[in-house]
């Protein structure tokens, strides 16, 4: 199969596509955050009346849904290039970006019907529906990044212990900016700009944990893998109560501010394990004609 030009590979492909995912999520918190999701007059897919946005909120939500297009385009590319190219990408790569693509179509309804609100559909906004939209998107960023690391299995100059540290580290510096920019903070207002950083910076660790997740199973390390793993899902934990899905009481808060503060703790805790850990070393072969 011609894949197009030598640097084209579907690991790198599947990467720019995650990255596509994670910008997709960030504009379209960024786009609810300002209310600009309703800003197209109400309507899906058209905007104002017509294929063009006619003010600055509808530019907003018209570029996110323009990108949410191109995204989904390179997501059904990554699923149709894993089928055709089954010597590339292993069995659990193809399913989990198949999955990517048949939730894709999803996440488009759900979206437009959180932004058609006394439209074609009246009342269509509602926390259940919002709580799907989040969960379909990020099921999606989660099953892609998942196929990117499948993708790179045995492509890494890096030992499993270097590449385990690396990304502990991604993941602990990214819950650290997500914290700085979190609803828990007293120093972020969580503006629209703030929700958008908390998100990207949050999806980011994500990806790191879930990538030490996997490749400390390399390594005789359970300690840290199951740091890693908690991690992950407190830190989904908190960006669930980061959306408006429930009300943020002061207890909510609390519970927020703990499961994101565990999570930073884990997180440092396998890091630190870590660095105690000395890596293998090939036993010297005795007996050759080099001796």
């Amino acid at each position: 199969m011609s894949r197009g030009p030598d640097w084209l590979s579907f690991r790198r492909y599947a990467a720019f596509t995650t990255g596509m995912a994670l910008t997709l999520i960030s504009l379209g918190i960024y786009t609810a955050a300002t209310g600009a999701g309703l800003a197209c007059a109400q309507q899906w897919p058209l905007c104002d009346g017509g294929v063009l946005p006619q003010s600055i909120p509808s530019f907003i939500e018209w570029f996110h849904r323009l990108w949410a297009m191109v995204t989904g385009f390179f997501i059904l590319g990554a699923a149709v290039w894993a089928w055709r190219a089954r010597g590339e990408v292993s069995t659990r790569g193809r399913y989990a970006v198949t999955l990517a693509t048949v939730l894709t179509p999803m996440q488009a309804i759900f979206g437009a019907i959180t932004v058609t609100l006394n439209g074609a559909l009246p009342g269509g906004y509602s926390a259940p529906v919002h709580a799907a939209h989040f969960l379909t998107g990020f099921s999606i960023f989660a099953l892609l990044s998942y196929t990117t690391l499948l993708a790179y299995d045995g492509r890494f100059s890096r030992d499993a212990l270097s590449r385990s540290r690396i990304a502990v580290g991604v993941g602990l510096v990214g819950l650290l900016v997500a914290w700085v920019f979190a609803r828990i903070d007293p120093v972020s207002s969580y503006g629209p700009p703030e929700q958008a950083a908390f998100f990207a910076a949050s999806l980011s660790a994500f990806a790191g944990l879930l990538a030490a997740t996997r490749w400390l199973g390399e390594l005789d390390e359970l300690i840290p893998r199951v740091a890693t793993g908690a991690a992950g899902a407190l830190l989904f934990v908190g960006m669930v109560l980061g959306r408006d899905l429930v009300v943020y009481s002061a207890g909510v808060r609390f519970v927020n501010w703990l499961v994101i503060a565990a999570a930073v703790a884990l997180t440092a805790g396998a890091a630190w394990v870590l660095r105690g850990v000395e890596p293998e070393v090939s036993e010297p072969v005795y007996g050759s004609t080099d001796d």
